[in-house]
């Protein structure tokens, strides 16, 4: 009879051992996945650049800088090797993209073209895809660090060495109020 319920005993410290060894494992997948994902968007962003751009020439031959910047940015976005890279060319990507709609106020023609409507629509998606992943990296992050800072998984994130993760955070240029003026 001992023997049996230490058996149990033993069979539950395995199980328990086990299942917050798990939970660690898919949590950090969820991550990993969360941060492919984001990688994913910017890449698809990045692809659709070239046809903006193209777009925009035609229209707009004068406003080389604003073209090449764009172009840049966007060369720096595929480059880049790691997720901050990404998210640093990713933000003067932003800021090149802004220029280029912001010329599109000067050529009427350019604004009612079909070609650059449907390619500001689609990157308007993209951005609103890249700002849910982030969310969804964030929430991720969130439940692996919940799990790392209390008990019992406290106990396992020490036993098993992991470590509380960074979340996303926005760029102090994003954190500006927008000026709007009539």
């Amino acid at each position: 009879m001992i023997g049996w319920i230490i058996l149990g005993i033993v069979t539950l410290v395995v199980i328990i051992f086990l299942y917050f060894f798990n939970r660690f494992a898919v949590l950090g997948n969820r991550i990993d996945n969360s941060l492919s994902q984001i990688d994913v968007q910017l890449k698809r962003r990045a692809d659709l650049i070239p046809n903006l751009i193209e777009t925009v020439k035609g229209f707009a031959k004068h406003e080389k800088k604003i073209i090449d910047e764009v172009t840049s940015a966007r060369k720096a976005l595929v480059g880049a090797g790691n997720i901050e890279g990404k998210m640093k060319a990713n933000d003067k990507l932003e800021s090149a993209l802004k220029s280029v709609f912001a010329i599109a106020e000067n050529y009427p023609n350019l604004k009612a073209n079909e070609n650059f409507l449907e390619l500001q629509k689609e990157l308007a998606t993209t951005e609103d895809k890249v700002a849910y992943s982030r969310q969804y990296y964030n929430d991720s992050i969130l439940s692996y660090n919940d799990l790392c800072k209390t008990f019992p998984g406290k106990f396992f994130a020490d036993l098993y060495k992991k470590k509380p993760r960074e979340f996303f955070h926005i760029t102090e240029a994003e954190r500006k109020n927008v000026k709007v003026e009539f």
